[in-house]
C-alpha cells in the first residue's frame, strides 16, 4: 500500500543481465505472494526471511525453467515496505529472463527504473536523502564517496538536517510571545537576542552549503588535465598514473591530436584525468582542433599538472599560464630518470618556480607547487598521488568521513533557499519588521527543509530523482 492506494505488483531483475553465479528476480507488491504461488506452486509453507529451494515454472506452459532459492519478507519489514519476494537462480543471460517472464505472467509487471526505492521512501521507510545515498552505493567508483554514501544512508546528513529543524522551530518559538501578546512593550526574549540566534542558524547552514562543492566532485570526479608543450611527457606521466597503456608514447612531439580522459581513484577520492594536446602555435589543421579542445578542458579543470621536462627552466609563456589560471596548479619535472639530481631537487624547485610563476612574490596563496617524477621509474608518482585529494578535497579531509555533506544539485538548492531565508529573517527583525511579517520567512524556511529530507516533494522532483536508478533498485 502506498498511500492507501492499493499499487500494482512490480518485478524486475535486481543483479546486472550477464554471465554470472547468481541472479536474483525481485517481486514486490499486495500480491507478491500470489504471483510466487502461480511460478513455484510446489513451494511448500516456510517462516519469513528463511531461504527455501523451489522449483521455478512457466505459469503457460507448465515447464520447469529453473531450481532457485526464494525468500519472503512480508510487509512492512521489507525493503519497500510492501511484501516482497526475491528469486535467486542462476546467473546468465537466458534463465533469469525466463524467471522475471514467469513472474510477469504470473501477475505481476515489469518495474519502473528505481520503483523499488520509490516504494521505499513513499512506504516511510527511508526518506529522500538516503534514497539518493542508494545510487551514490551502487554507482560511486571511489571509497571517499563509497563511505560518504554509507554514511548517509545510516541518516548522517538526515539527522544534521533534523537538528538544523530543530534550531528553527527553536526561532518560531521565540516569536510567540511577540505575535501573541503584541501590545506588550518588554517581551521576555529580547528581538535582538532572536536575530543573534537567528545568525548561528544561518552560520550551520551556510557551512552545511560549503560542502556542496566537494561533494559534488565526489560525485562526478574531480577534473585533473595534464597540459604543457608537446613533448613534454604528459601522455607518459597520464599512463603511469592510470597504470596502463592508454595514450601513444612517442618522441615526435605532438603525437597527442585529441583529448583522453579516463576515471580514476587517488588516495580513495574521484578523479577524472584528461591527457590534451601539447600547447603550440601550429599550421596542422588537425594538431590545432587539438589545441582548442585542451584549452576547453583547461577552462573547466579543478587542477592542472603543468608537464615541464627535466630542470629547464620555465618560459614566459608557462609563467604567464601559471599566474593567470584560476585553479591550484601543480608544475611536473617530467623524465627525472633523465636527470638523477632531478628526483632529490623538487624541493628546492618550489621556490624557484613559485618565484618565476609569481613575479617573484611567492605568495603562498597563489604560489604553484612543484615535482619531480619519472613516469619510466615510478620516483614521485606516489607523492603526486598523494597530493592531488590536498588540492581538491580540503574540506572533506580537514572535516572527516562522518561529517555530512551535500552531493546534489537539488539539496544544495534547497539549503541555499533555507540559508536565504533565515537571513532575510534576521534581517527583517533588525530593521524593526514585525514579527509577524518576519515569521514568513521562517516558514519557507521550514518549506525548504522539508523538502530536502523529501517531507513535501513533488511528484516531478520525485521522477528526477528515481530516474536516476536502475531497473530493478
Amino acid at each position: 500500500m502506498v498511500s492507501g492506494v492499493e499499487v500494482d505488483t512490480i518485478a524486475a531483475l535486481s543483479t546486472a543481465p550477464g554471465v554470472s553465479a547468481i541472479a536474483v528476480v525481485r517481486i514486490s507488491g499486495p500480491r507478491a505472494a500470489a504471483v510466487l504461488a502461480r511460478v513455484a506452486p510446489g513451494l511448500e509453507p516456510v517462516p519469513p526471511r528463511e531461504a527455501c529451494v523451489a522449483a521455478i515454472i512457466d505459469p503457460v506452459t507448465n515447464e520447469t525453467i529453473e531450481q532457485a532459492v526464494v525468500t519472503q519478507y512480508p510487509a512492512p519489514a521489507s525493503y519497500t515496505g510492501e511484501d516482497v519476494v526475491e528469486i535467486s537462480g542462476h546467473g546468465g543471460w537466458l534463465g533469469p529472463a525466463l524467471v522475471l517472464d514467469a513472474c510477469l505472467a504470473g501477475g505481476a509487471r515489469l518495474a519502473e527504473a528505481g520503483e523499488f526505492t520509490r516504494r521505499a521512501y513513499l512506504n516511510g521507510r527511508m526518506d529522500l536523502l538516503q534514497a539518493e545515498a542508494v545510487v551514490d552505493l551502487i554507482e560511486g567508483r571511489s571509497q571517499a564517496l563509497r563511505r560518504m554514501a554509507l554514511r548517509q544512508l545510516d541518516r548522517g546528513l538526515s539527522e544534521r538536517v533534523a537538528a538544523l529543524r530543530a534550531s528553527l522551530l527553536g526561532l518560531e518559538a521565540l516569536l510567540v510571545h511577540h505575535i501573541d501578546f503584541p501590545e506588550e512593550d518588554d517581551a521576555p526574549i529580547p528581538v535582538t537576542h532572536i536575530a543573534e540566534r537567528a545568525d548561528e542558524l544561518s552560520n550551520s547552514l551556510a557551512a552545511l552549503l560549503e560542502t556542496a562543492a566537494e561533494g559534488e566532485l565526489l560525485r562526478e570526479g574531480a577534473l585533473v588535465v595534464l597540459a604543457g608543450r608537446p613533448n613534454s611527457g604528459k601522455s607518459s606521466l597520464y599512463n603511469a598514473l592510470l597504470g596502463q597503456e592508454r595514450a601513444i608514447v612517442t618522441e615526435v612531439p605532438g603525437t597527442t591530436r585529441d583529448a583522453l580522459e579516463a576515471a580514476v581513484s587517488l588516495g580513495g577520492f574521484p578523479f577524472r584525468l584528461v591527457d590534451t594536446a601539447g600547447l603550440r602555435e601550429t599550421d596542422d589543421r588537425v594538431e590545432r582542433m587539438g589545441v582548442n579542445v585542451a584549452r576547453r578542458y583547461l577552462a573547466a579543470a579543478d587542477v592542472v599538472l603543468l608537464c615541464v621536462e627535466g630542470t629547464r627552466t620555465l618560459g614566459t609563456d608557462e609563467r604567464d599560464f601559471v599566474r593567470d589560471t584560476g585553479v591550484p596548479v601543480v608544475v611536473v619535472r617530467t623524465k627525472a630518470d633523465l636527470d638523477v639530481t632531478a628526483v632529490h631537487s623538487g624541493r628546492l624547485e618550489i621556490a624557484r618556480d613559485r618565484a618565476l610563476a609569481t613575479g617573484g612574490t611567492g605568495g603562498p596563496e597563489d604560489a604553484c607547487a612543484t615535482l619531480s617524477v619519472s613516469a619510466l621509474a615510478g620516483d614521485g608518482l606516489g607523492e603526486l598521488r598523494a597530493l592531488l585529494p590536498r588540492l581538491v578535497y580540503r574540506g572533506l579531509l580537514g572535516t572527516g568521513a562522518d561529517s555530512p555533506v551535500l552531493t546534489r544539485a537539488r539539496q544544495a538548492r534547497a539549503v541555499g533557499r533555507a540559508l536565504s531565508e533565515v537571513r532575510s529573517f534576521a534581517a527583517a527583525l533588525r530593521k524593526g519588521a514585525g514579527p509577524e511579517i518576519a515569521a514568513a520567512h521562517l516558514r519557507v524556511t521550514e518549506s525548504a527543509l522539508e523538502e530536502l529530507v523529501g517531507v513535501i516533494t513533488g511528484e516531478e522532483v520525485l521522477d528526477r530523482v528515481f530516474a536516476e536508478f536502475c531497473i530493478g533498485k
